[in-house]
């Protein structure tokens, strides 16, 4: 049987992690060593944002529901304790949609929640 050398092998397996590493800057693109390093690093940053995305999203959500709720005479906190309390049990990503699209029905929502709040004071 012939000796196999793993030249094929070698090269199928630097071509796919060039590839991976298409877009980067200088020899990290270029060179198979770097490049192994930082498409791996690439993959670490990759999956550790992809849990700060969602950490992002909710706090926007927040802000911008906390900036309705100023507009409107009531803290955040307040109202969401109201409507905990008036059991509307709406996520924040909602109830930022509902004030940005749809004023007349976060104006409803608010009073409710001021209601629920008087109501426990």
């Amino acid at each position: 049987m012939p000796r196999v050398r793993p030249g094929p092998a070698t090269r199928r397996r630097h071509k796919r992690m060039l590839r991976k590493a298409k877009g980067f800057w200088g020899s990290r693109s270029k060179l198979f060593r770097v490049a192994k390093q930082f498409v791996t690093k690439a993959g670490v940053y990759a999956y550790r944002d992809r849990k700060v995305r969602k950490r992002e999203f909710r706090a926007l959500w927040i802000i911008r529901v906390s900036a309705a709720c100023e507009a409107r005479g009531i803290s955040y906190s307040r109202f969401v304790t109201g409507l905990k309390k008036a059991g509307v049990f709406l996520n924040r990503k909602m109830l930022s949609e509902v004030a940005i699209a749809d004023p007349a029905a976060f104006d409803k929502l608010v009073e409710l929640a001021k209601a629920q709040v008087t109501a426990a004071a």
